[in-house]
């Protein structure tokens, strides 16, 4: 094990805010741009498809049981850990499932990327969103994949466990699935409220 050296703030931690700040700036600047051409066009909204919140709940779910594993893995119980990784990663495929389907309906209904500006705004936003979901499923998998490949024996659960590499970047995801969880609830409530008025 790397000896560790000691920082303020680990630059893991920096980075990740840098990314996180710019995403939240490009959703931002997506939402403004959506309003700008929704009033100065005088367009109507498009209505969402239920199974967008489905998704929701579904993202919900997948960051809490990350949560859980997180809490496993300080209480090192490792088939608790395993199981729950597995289950945040089978509940994020379903979320993108999930999401596929969403699109599908909306092509069922005759909204099309070019139906309208409001709708190019919709996919355009649940696309990028979608894209970065998929960007954490590779980091997810390795977690899932070495848990079970090095965690057999007592001694290797004990090196595993007491690994502060390994609890910083399952912190680095943690952090990076809860963005994204409140990223997608802070859509669907913009794209919500829009159809209210």
């Amino acid at each position: 094990m790397v000896e560790e050296r000691n920082y303020l703030i680990h630059p893991s931690f920096i980075a990740l805010s840098l990314l996180l700040a710019g995403l939240s700036t490009l959703f931002l600047s997506f939402s403004g741009a959506y309003l700008y051409n929704r009033f100065q066009s005088d367009l109507t909204p498009i209505e969402l498809p239920g199974l967008f919140f489905l998704n929701t709940l579904i993202l919900l779910a997948a960051s809490a049981m990350l949560v859980y594993a997180m809490k496993c893995y300080k209480a090192d119980q490792t088939t608790k850990y395993q199981v729950s990784l597995g289950v945040t990663l089978f509940l994020t495929i379903a979320f993108l499932s999930s999401q596929i389907i969403a699109w599908k309906q909306m092509y069922a209904q005759g909204i099309f990327v070019n139906h309208s500006n409001m709708a190019s705004y919709l996919y355009l936003i649940s696309i990028v969103h979608f894209a970065h979901v998929i960007v954490g499923i590779p980091f997810l998998g390795i977690f899932l994949f070495n848990s079970v490949r090095k965690m057999k024996e007592p001694v290797s659960v004990l090196v595993y466990f007491s690994d502060p590499d390994k609890r910083r970047k399952l912190k680095l995801l943690t952090i990076y699935w809860h963005f994204l969880d409140v990223l997608w609830v802070y859509l669907v409530v913009f794209f919500l409220v829009n159809t209210l008025f």
